[in-house]
C-alpha cells in the first residue's frame, strides 16, 4: 500500500516520549527530578491534531509528573497518558479499546526497541531520523527530522494535509489553549 493511502486512514496518533517528543536527553537534578526539553513546534502539531478531532495518546516508560503536565497543555487527556509502561502493547490495546479504534487507524511514533511491537501492530509506524537502526528498518515512515526536533509536527502536518484537515481556527485555538 502506498504511504499516502496509509496516511488517509489515520484517526489517531500515539507517541513514545523520550527520543520522539524529546531529543532523548534527560537531565537529573540533585533532588532526583528528571528534566526533559520539548520542541514547541511538535507541541503545536499535537494541538492541531487535537482541534481537528484526532485521538492522541502517550505511551512511555517515563514516570515523571512533568510528562502529564506537558501533554495536558497540548490537549491530551490524562487517561490517554500511559506512564511507566514496560509492555507498551498492553497500553496500546487499552487505548484502542477506549476509543473504539482498530490498530490500523493509529500512527505510532517510536525510536527504540520497546517501541517495536506497537510500531508493527499499528497502521503506520514512524521513526525519527535518529532512531536506532532496528526501529528505522521496521518503520513504515522515517521522518527526515530527529526526535524532539520537529519529527512529530512534520509528520502530523503531512497526514492532516493529505486528509485536508490542516486548518487553524484561531477562535477555537484561543478557547482550547
Amino acid at each position: 500500500m502506498e504511504l499516502n493511502d496509509t496516511f488517509k486512514k489515520i484517526k489517531a496518533f500515539v507517541f513514545d516520549v523520550d527520543g520522539v517528543l524529546t531529543d532523548g536527553r534527560i537531565l537529573a537534578t540533585m533532588d532526583g527530578e528528571l528534566l526533559r526539553s520539548f520542541d514547541s513546534k511538535d507541541g503545536f502539531g499535537l494541538r492541531m491534531a487535537n482541534m481537528n478531532g484526532y485521538h492522541l495518546g502517550i505511551i512511555t516508560g517515563g514516570r515523571s509528573e512533568s510528562i502529564t503536565l506537558r501533554f495536558k497543555t497540548c490537549g491530551i487527556a490524562p487517561e490517554n497518558i500511559y506512564k511507566g509502561s514496560r509492555d507498551k502493547m498492553i497500553d496500546f490495546r487499552d487505548f484502542c479499546q477506549k476509543h473504539g479504534l482498530q490498530p490500523e487507524e493509529i500512527m505510532y511514533f517510536g525510536d527504540d526497541l520497546p517501541d517495536l511491537p506497537v510500531m508493527q501492530a499499528s497502521g503506520c509506524g514512524v521513526a525519527p531520523a535518529d532512531a536506532v537502526q532496528d526501529v528505522k528498518e521496521a518503520a513504515d515512515f522515517v521522518s527526515p527530522y530527529a526526535g524532539g526536533r520537529g519529527c512529530v509536527r512534520n509528520t502530523i502536518e503531512m497526514v492532516m494535509k493529505i486528509q485536508d484537515r490542516w486548518h487553524l481556527d484561531v477562535d477555537d485555538y484561543a478557547k482550547k489553549f
